[in-house]
C-alpha cells in the first residue's frame, strides 16, 4: 500500500514574505525611473541625459561582465563571497542621492540579482511539493502534448496539469474550474489524462470556439490515424495470408474477439489498428471459423498481459485528446452469433460498463464565455458546482488577482494555483491618483503596498514581462525597431507639432524595406501627410541620431536586467494578501516552468 501524502513543505511565513516585499519595494522606489519611461520618448524627452550618468558602452560593458549572463549564476558564484556580507545598505549607493541618476553599473546588475525571487528565498521547490501532494504514487504516463501542441504550450501543460492533479488529489476534489482557459489547452488534457471534470471560463466567445474548433480537428486528426491503421492492417493480412498455416487464423479469432476490457471500452476492430501508433500484438486479426470453447479459453489466458498491454498504449493515445474527440463503439456491432454463453455474459457486462464510462466520462470539459471579475458567482455559471480548485495558466492583467480573490471568499473552492502574466494590463488604484476605494484594483492587493499608495505605472509593468533569461541565452532585443520608433518620435513632434495619438504605428517595421519606407507607411497609420516631407529631411534625422543608438540599446538593457524585480513585487504582493487572509491553510510561489520557454513562469498556490 502507498503511504498516504505528506505534509506540505514548510511556507515562507507571513512576516517574512512582508519583509522580503518591503525590501524589494524600497530598491524599486529609487530604480523604477528607468522602467517608467516609454522608449518612444526616448529621444524626445532627452531619458539617457536625465536617468544614466555613465557613458553607454560603460553601462553596456558593465551589464555584460556582471548583468544577464551572470545573474543566470548563483548571486556567490557571480560575484565572490563577499556576497554573503550583502545587505539592503550595499545598494545604496546605486543612485546618485541628488540627480536620482544611476551611476553604479555593476552595482546595479548584482542588486537586480540580490532582489530576484531564487536569492530571496521566497519559492517552493516543484519537487518539493509534488513529493509531498503525492506521497508513494507515481504519475500517470501518457503519450506527450509536443504531438498537438507547439514546444511552449507543450512544456506548460505538461508541468502544471501534473501539478494540479497531484493537488486535487490532495485535496480530495473531482472538479476544476480553469479560469482564462483560451482555447482549452490546458483543460482538455486534465480532463482526459487525469480524468478530471473541468470547466473552462473565457470572456471571449472567439476562444470558447475555439476550444470547440480545437476538439473538432483534433477528432478528423485522430480518424486519419484510423484510415492510415486500416491500409495498413488490409496490408498486412495479405501478407499473413501468405505465410501462415491456416490453424493459425484460428487462434487468432480467440484472440481478437476479446474485447478490450479497460476504462476507455474500445470494442471493434477499428481500436486495433493503428499500426504507426502502437505496436503490433499479433492479434488484430479476424478469423471466420469456430472454435472451441476450450480452445478460446485458453489462448485467452495466453494473450490476457499483451491486451492489457495493447490497452494501455492505446489509452496513451486516448488521453491526450479532447473528451469527445473520439466516439465509443456500441457492441452491437459483434457477431455475438458463434460465442459461448459465458463470453456472452463477459461482453454484456463489458457493454454496461462501456455505456456507464461514456456518460460519465464523455462530457469532462465544458467550455463556457463569461467575463470574471472578483465579485462573480461563480454558481451562477457552474450549475453543479462542488468542492473544487481554481486554476489559470496565464490568466491576462486583473484575471490573476480576481481569481486570487475568488478563491479566499468562496469555501467551496479548496485550492488555487494561478500562473499570472500581462502585467501591464493591470489595473492600479494609485496609477492615476484616484481615491476610490468601493473599485477592485490589480494591483496593489496586499495592505502593506495600499497603506504606502504603491504605484508601478503601466510603462514599468511593461517592462516587467521583459525576458531577461531569453536575452541571457542569447535572444536579441529589437534595438533597430526601437530605433526606428523612437526617431520617428522626433519628426512626429517637430515637423507636425503632434505629442499624443489615439493611433498607433503597430508592427510597421517588419513590413518596410528602409528607414524612409518606416517613416511613410507610419505617417499614413497617423493620418499625417507625408508629402511635405521629403526623403532628404528623413534621412537627416536618421543620421543625426544613428550614432545615439548604442544609447538606446544600454537603456534597454537596463531595463531587462531590473524586469524580473518588477515581477517579484507583483508576485509577493499577492503572496501577502493570501497570508493575510485566515482561512488558508498553505500558501506559497513555486517557479513551475523553464524561464527560457516561458518566461512567466511561477504560480502563486494556496491551499485551504
Amino acid at each position: 500500500m502507498s503511504r498516504p501524502p505528506a505534509a506540505l513543505p514548510p511556507q515562507l511565513p507571513p512576516a517574512a514574505a512582508a519583509e522580503r516585499l518591503r525590501r524589494v519595494a524600497r530598491f524599486l522606489a529609487r530604480a523604477l525611473p528607468l522602467c517608467r519611461a516609454h522608449t518612444v520618448e526616448f529621444y524626445t524627452r532627452g531619458l539617457w541625459e536625465r536617468l544614466v550618468a555613465p557613458r553607454p558602452a560603460a553601462v553596456l560593458q558593465a551589464l555584460r561582465e556582471a548583468g544577464p549572463l551572470a545573474l543566470r549564476r548563483p548571486l556567490g558564484e557571480a560575484s565572490g563571497a563577499a556576497a554573503a556580507l550583502w545587505d539592503d545598505d550595499t545598494f545604496s549607493n546605486v543612485f546618485c542621492e541628488n540627480s536620482k541618476k544611476l551611476i553604479n553599473v555593476h552595482l546595479f546588475a548584482l542588486a537586480a540579482k540580490f532582489y530576484s525571487l531564487t536569492n530571496l528565498g521566497v519559492c517552493t521547490p516543484l519537487e518539493d511539493i509534488l513529493e509531498a501532494l503525492r506521497g508513494d504514487n507515481q504519475g500517470i504516463t501518457g503519450i506527450k502534448t509536443d504531438e498537438f501542441m507547439n514546444n511552449k504550450k507543450s512544456h506548460e501543460v505538461q508541468v502544471m496539469s501534473e501539478l494540479v492533479d497531484n493537488i486535487a488529489n490532495y485535496c480530495g476534489i473531482k472538479q476544476v474550474i480553469d479560469i482564462g482557459s483560451g482555447k482549452g489547452y490546458l483543460s482538455s488534457f486534465l480532463s482526459m489524462q487525469y480524468n478530471l471534470k473541468v470547466y473552462g471560463i473565457d470572456s471571449s466567445n472567439t476562444n470558447t470556439n475555439g476550444a470547440h474548433e480545437r476538439n473538432r480537428k483534433l477528432k478528423k486528426h485522430w480518424r486519419a490515424y484510423q484510415s492510415r491503421g486500416r491500409a495498413n492492417l488490409k496490408s498486412q493480412r495479405l501478407e499473413k495470408a501468405n505465410d501462415r498455416p491456416a490453424e493459425s487464423e484460428i487462434k487468432c479469432k480467440a484472440i481478437s474477439e476479446k474485447p478490450l476490457n479497460n476504462d476507455s471500452s474500445l470494442q471493434s476492430e477499428d481500436q486495433v489498428t493503428i499500426q504507426d501508433l502502437v505496436p503490433s500484438c499479433g492479434s488484430t486479426e479476424i478469423a471466420t471459423s469456430e472454435t472451441s470453447k476450450q480452445t478460446e479459453v485458453d489462448l485467452v489466458a495466453q494473450t490476457q498481459s499483451d491486451e492489457t498491454k495493447l490497452s494501455e498504449e492505446v489509452l496513451a493515445v486516448l488521453n491526450v485528446l479532447p473528451a469527445d474527440a473520439v466516439e465509443v463503439f456500441s457492441s452491437s456491432q459483434w457477431n455475438c452469433g458463434e460465442l459461448c454463453e459465458e463470453e456472452k455474459a463477459q461482453r454484456k457486462m463489458a457493454s454496461l460498463k462501456a455505456k456507464e464510462t461514456k456518460s460519465s466520462e464523455s462530457n469532462l470539459y465544458f467550455p463556457l464565455t463569461s467575463c470574471i471579475t472578483a465579485e462573480t458567482e461563480l454558481s451562477d455559471i457552474i450549475t453543479d458546482l462542488e468542492d473544487c480548485m481554481m486554476v489559470g495558466l496565464h490568466t491576462c492583467g486583473d484575471l490573476a488577482a480576481n481569481t486570487l480573490r475568488i478563491f479566499t471568499a468562496k469555501p467551496e473552492i479548496k485550492a488555487v494555483c494561478s500562473v499570472g502574466c500581462c502585467y501591464h494590463l493591470l489595473s492600479e488604484q494609485f496609477e492615476n491618483q484616484e481615491d476610490c476605494p468601493e473599485e477592485v484594483w490589480g494591483f496593489p492587493m496586499c495592505q502593506y503596498l495600499k497603506d504606502q499608495g504603491w504605484c508601478c505605472g503601466r510603462n514599468a509593468r511593461m517592462s516587467a514581462c521583459l525576458a531577461l533569461e531569453r536575452v541571457a541565452v542569447g535572444q536579441m532585443l529589437p534595438t533597430e525597431s526601437l530605433f526606428y520608433r523612437a526617431v520617428l518620435q522626433v519628426i512626429i513632434e517637430e515637423i507636425y507639432g503632434v505629442t499624443k495619438s489615439d493611433r498607433h504605428v503597430g508592427k510597421t517595421f517588419s513590413k518596410s524595406s528602409s528607414f524612409i519606407d518606416y517613416v511613410r507607411k507610419s505617417l499614413k497609420k497617423l493620418e499625417l501627410d507625408d508629402s511635405k516631407l521629403p526623403d532628404s529631411c528623413i534621412m537627416d534625422y536618421y543620421e543625426k541620431y544613428k550614432h545615439r543608438m548604442n544609447e538606446l540599446e544600454a537603456f534597454n538593457m537596463l531595463k531587462v536586467v531590473l524586469a524580473p524585480c518588477i515581477e517579484v513585487l507583483i508576485l509577493l504582493d499577492r503572496l501577502c494578501y493570501l497570508k493575510e487572509q485566515d482561512n488558508i491553510a498553505w500558501s506559497g510561489l513555486v517557479k513551475l516552468f523553464d524561464p527560457v520557454k516561458s518566461p512567466r513562469c511561477y504560480a502563486v498556490i494556496a491551499l485551504k
